[in-house]
């Protein structure tokens, strides 16, 4: 845990935090019920809706037919006023700014509409979102007497009931702390483990908020016949150090005309800031 002071972080006592916050630095997820009203829910899924039907994913207006690429929509805090004021939610930010500071910002926001029984239903493979921030050769692990530091978090507000059948987001409590990736060779196995954890699913009733740290090992769980699909606003949230990705540093950054003409190898480009899309990039 942590407070800001002044341009320095300090040392938080971890009893002033809530009890998600210890959660999510423990277990690496956790889930808030019932942080959005209903109303409020009904006022994000008709705008969010409305975005869907009228633009790309990409911004500007919508045309052609609707693709696997067409279930999400990014910088949603750019595009909707009820979708900046979601990301405000201080029962979402009193959990998090113990964590990654007071003055945390959003690094990445998109939504999505997974349909009912789509392709995409059998399941992503495992994967972490970012890092690991603090990377660790196999056989080492993180000391239990040292809170493990948070950099980043993932934020998913529901917008319709997840549910088991539907395929959720499953998480493996404490791999967070591995310092490492998931076994690639396991990347879609439903029963990895990380020691002697086995994933646990991240569900919750319209209204409620899953969280998770970005280091932990998670997927899309495959979802049964009985799939409804999953509607979710997705918000990123990172320390005041990490930069945001809300657009392709191809598209924003601090570089004159001159430098980017000049920074013709790959090496240069990024040693500028200009970075190939990655997580996170819109």
């Amino acid at each position: 845990m942590l407070t800001r002071v002044g341009h320095y972080f300090l040392a938080r006592d971890e009893e002033s935090a809530p009890m998600e916050s210890r959660y999510l630095e423990r277990d690496g997820y956790c889930v808030v019920k019932q942080a959005f009203t209903p109303q409020q829910v009904t006022e994000l899924k008709v705008d969010i809706n409305r975005i869907f039907r009228e633009e790309h994913r990409n911004g500007g207006i919508r045309s052609g037919p609707v693709n696997d690429d067409d279930m999400f929509r990014y910088g949603m805090l750019n595009r909707s006023a009820v979708c900046y004021e979601a990301i405000k939610n201080r029962n979402i930010l009193r959990i998090i700014e113990p964590l990654i500071g007071e003055d945390c910002h959003v690094i990445a926001n998109t939504a999505w509409r997974n349909p009912a029984g789509h392709s995409s239903s059998t399941g992503q493979s495992w994967h972490i979102d970012a890092g690991p921030h603090i990377p660790l050769p196999e056989g080492l692990s993180w000391p239990s007497s040292i809170p493990h530091p948070v950099f980043a978090i993932g934020v998913h507000i529901f917008l319709q009931d997840c549910r088991k059948e539907d395929g959720p987001t499953g998480v493996i409590p404490g791999s967070h702390l591995s310092g490492r990736f998931p076994p690639e060779e396991r990347e879609m196995d439903d029963y990895l483990t990380y020691e002697d954890s086995y994933a646990d699913l991240i569900l919750g009733k319209a209204g409620d908020v899953g969280m998770f740290v970005s280091d932990i090992w998670h997927r899309r769980m495959p979802a049964t016949k009985d799939d409804q699909g999953r509607f979710f606003l997705q918000v990123h949230y990172g320390r005041r150090d990490i930069a945001q990705r809300i657009q392709p540093t191809a598209e924003v950054n601090h570089l004159s005309a001159e430098v980017k003409n000049w920074a013709v190898k790959e090496r240069d480009r990024t040693l500028v800031g200009l970075h190939q899309k990655n997580f996170y990039d819109g």
